[in-house]
């Protein structure tokens, strides 16, 4: 699959991460090669709180609306499946890779009110069981896997973040998330772990691009940064607006 191989180039990944049609045609007209979309910037955009609030029927709804507006590979963020049940999510994985989809970024946290790391063991059978059941449906698709134990600020986080690859890469996936990590020595040590292509996201205090390179990073993400930047200098602009009583600051910088 080429959106795999693209993973294993001398320079990492830049994914753009895009939440409707429109988003995705922009990313593809500044020559990005690859689309993923960030389920929290959807959610927003839907009038969610991000975890799973939204239906998997609306996220396939933006989906086909994306695919449908470029030629480029597109990776979906399912959150955590949409389905504590492994069949079910295999079910959800099937259709989206019907549909001409290339990867899926799939979660160790739920969120019931806060936030929190599922079981490591419930995980990693879970994860097994979808796996195992794409195995068999033929199913070629980048299984990314996100770790959220730099999200949540897990005890011992490096030597846990460690644990949870190790327990994860025996389903026969593709890639790990490890978003928020960002000291180098930490990704280093991510990156000498495993032999799965290694996905870091967009923060402050990430290094730059030619660093994460030599770092050997993977693939990087943006997650719904761009998003929300875009969402506040909306909220900006119209308390200009309001302030102005004119329409001049939707013309003028």
């Amino acid at each position: 699959m080429k959106f795999k191989q693209l993973h294993h180039n001398n320079t990492p990944l830049l994914i753009c991460n895009v939440w409707d049609a429109n988003s995705a045609k922009i990313a593809q007209k500044s020559n990005f090669k690859a689309l993923g979309t960030s389920s929290a910037a959807i959610a927003q955009m839907l009038g969610y709180e991000d975890g799973e609030q939204m239906s998997f029927d609306e996220l396939l709804y933006i989906v086909k609306r994306i695919l449908a507006s470029t030629t480029l590979p597109l990776t979906v963020d399912i959150e955590s499946g949409y389905s504590r049940d492994p069949l079910v999510t295999a079910g959800f994985i099937k259709t989206l890779s019907e549909l001409g989809v290339v990867g899926i970024n799939i979660e160790d946290s739920l969120v019931n009110k806060t936030r929190k790391l599922i079981n490591i063991d419930a995980f990693a059978d879970y994860l097994n069981a979808v796996t195992e059941q794409l195995a068999k449906d033929n199913v070629d698709i980048f299984i990314n896997v996100r770790t959220d134990t730099f999200i949540l600020g897990a005890d011992n986080v490096l030597e846990q973040t460690i644990e949870r690859i190790k327990r994860y890469e025996t389903a026969n996936i593709d890639g790990v998330f490890v978003p928020c990590i960002t000291n180098e020595s930490d990704i280093t040590a991510v990156v000498n772990s495993t032999e799965l292509a290694v996905n870091v996201m967009c923060m402050p205090e990430l290094p730059n691009f030619e660093a994460l390179k030599e770092l050997k990073v993977n693939r990087i993400s943006m997650g719904n940064f761009l998003f929300d930047n875009l969402a506040a200098n909306l909220e900006n602009k119209i308390t200009d607006v309001l302030e102005s009583k004119s329409f001049d600051p939707v013309f003028n910088n």
